[in-house]
């Protein structure tokens, strides 16, 4: 089962999490969390890997609703964002909002994780334009 939406962007990773984050915005999307992997393995396990952060995405009118029909359904939110170097480019990898609802198998949130998809496609699409 393929769970994510990839793109590549030839910026480097310094710019493009700024970028990822304001094309996140500029779909609904605010940034509820932020973590450092990187800083983290480095911290707690002495591991280097490369710069990498997950950002929980949330569009709250959307998670309002999901939640309205299910509220376990807040296991599966915020939406991840992960930004990590590759070489001399950037990954934008997030989450498939359709999960939230396969996973539990409730039809009525398939418009919600729909909607959720097309939003978190056209932020991925606006950076691939951008960064060309």
């Amino acid at each position: 089962m393929k769970y994510d939406l990839t793109i590549t962007l030839d910026l480097p990773y310094e710019d493009a999490v700024p970028a990822v984050r304001a094309a996140l915005k500029e779909q609904g999307f605010g940034v509820l969390t932020e973590i450092d992997v990187r800083a983290t393995m480095r911290e707690k396990l002495g591991a280097e890997v490369e710069p990498y952060v997950i950002l929980g995405a949330c569009n709250p009118p959307l998670a309002h609703r999901a939640l309205e029909v299910d509220r376990t359904i807040g296991l599966l939110l915020p939406c991840n964002v992960v930004v990590r170097a590759d070489g001399d480019h950037t990954l934008v990898q997030a989450l498939d909002p359709a999960l939230i609802a396969e996973v539990p198998e409730r039809e009525e949130l398939r418009p919600i994780a729909e909607e959720a998809g097309q939003r978190i496609q056209a932020a991925l699409d606006s950076l691939v334009t951008t960064a060309r």
